[in-house]
């Protein structure tokens, strides 16, 4: 007579339950973005280690990382800054001095120069990446946009919308102070050509280089020593605008204001569009069309950026309203975009 062994009893519903739960614990849940966000990931060692992102902090307070993570990085970034900076700008002034006579106390921006400063500005945002990345072990992408994936839908809408509204704050200002838009001196030399290609070829990576830093890296890196979302939001958000005010090194209060506040505009854009293409976008139409403007109207010779005591004004106010109605402007899209 054959016998057979009984098949055991499957487990309660419970208990798959709960190993599914554990299988999809180690494994890690998709984001909208297609990004990982659990809520701890697998360690090469076999054991488990926190989650460097958190998919339901907003962006711009969205890194989970270790307190001296940033304690490391934010100093290497903002001494590699000035370093980078202070380099090019030294080799350059050495070279227009021996080959083309340049007096050493001329402060303007000759072609040479503004590549020179652009440059050194633009190497920053990579930088910063990476550097939040290897240390943080960060994915990259998260820096840029998070939750979601960067968009080029954005990119086209904001690009349109902020190049329309700088030019029409600059008219309205060529009309009220013509000498404080700096319209008053036009001339075209071959100066003035070099700084427009320059310009043209440079500022937008220049643009691109401190958003990347300031808002991708320096907000996020400062909000993750806040275990709680909103006060690390606001902590960041702060921050990073204060020393974005303070790298421009001006002591005119009102310059250091508008600094400010425009770093304040540029993470209220990231954060409302939790991504970096609005700030990008106003950064760079906004810097490129003062620097053509400004060349266009330097009386054929190098352009002067002078950030001295009594150089801001009240008129000031003006710019300060663009960035605001910049921020305005995102609120609206994203409201309208966001399901």
């Amino acid at each position: 007579m054959t016998s057979t062994t009984p098949a055991p009893p499957p487990p309660p519903l419970d208990d798959r339950r709960h190993d599914a739960d554990a299988v999809r614990d180690a494994d890690g849940a998709q984001t909208a973005g297609g990004m990982q966000s659990p809520a701890r990931l697998q360690s090469p060692t076999g054991g488990q280690r926190p989650a460097s992102t958190a998919a339901e902090r907003p962006f711009g307070a969205h890194l989970r990382l270790s307190w001296w993570k940033p304690l490391v990085i934010i100093p290497v970034l903002l001494i590699s800054m000035f370093v980078a900076q202070l380099a090019l700008t030294f080799v350059v002034v050495v070279v227009e001095v021996a080959a083309f006579g340049r007096d050493p106390g001329d402060t303007s921006l000759s072609p040479l120069m503004m590549a020179a400063v652009n440059l050194s500005l633009a190497v920053m945002g990579p930088l910063a990446v990476l550097l939040t990345a290897v240390i943080g072990r960060v994915p990259w992408r998260s820096l840029l946009a998070f939750p979601r994936r960067m968009s080029l839908r954005r990119w086209g809408v904001y690009f349109g919308g902020f190049t329309l509204l700088v030019a029409l704050a600059l008219a309205i200002m060529a009309v009220l102070d013509p000498a404080a838009a700096g319209l008053s001196s036009f001339a075209l030399t071959g100066t003035t050509v070099g700084l427009l290609v320059v310009a043209v070829l440079s500022t937008p990576l220049q643009a691109a280089g401190e958003e990347l830093m300031f808002r991708g890296a320096l907000m996020p890196l400062i909000a993750s020593w806040i275990r709680a979302a909103k006060p690390a939001l606001v902590t960041g958000l702060i921050g990073s605008s204060i020393l974005f005010g303070l790298v421009h090194m001006s002591v005119d209060p009102w310059l250091l204001s508008y600094y400010t506040v425009f770093g304040l505009c540029m993470a209220a854009m990231a954060v409302l569009s939790r991504g970096l293409e609005a700030p990008i976008a106003f950064h760079v139409t906004n810097n490129l069309i003062m620097m053509i403007v400004g060349t266009l109207f330097a009386d054929g010779g190098g352009l002067e950026i002078d950030r001295s005591v009594g150089m801001g004004g009240p008129f000031m106010l003006v710019f300060i309203a663009v960035d605001i109605a910049a921020v305005a402007l995102v609120w609206l899209y994203e409201r309208r975009v966001r399901p």
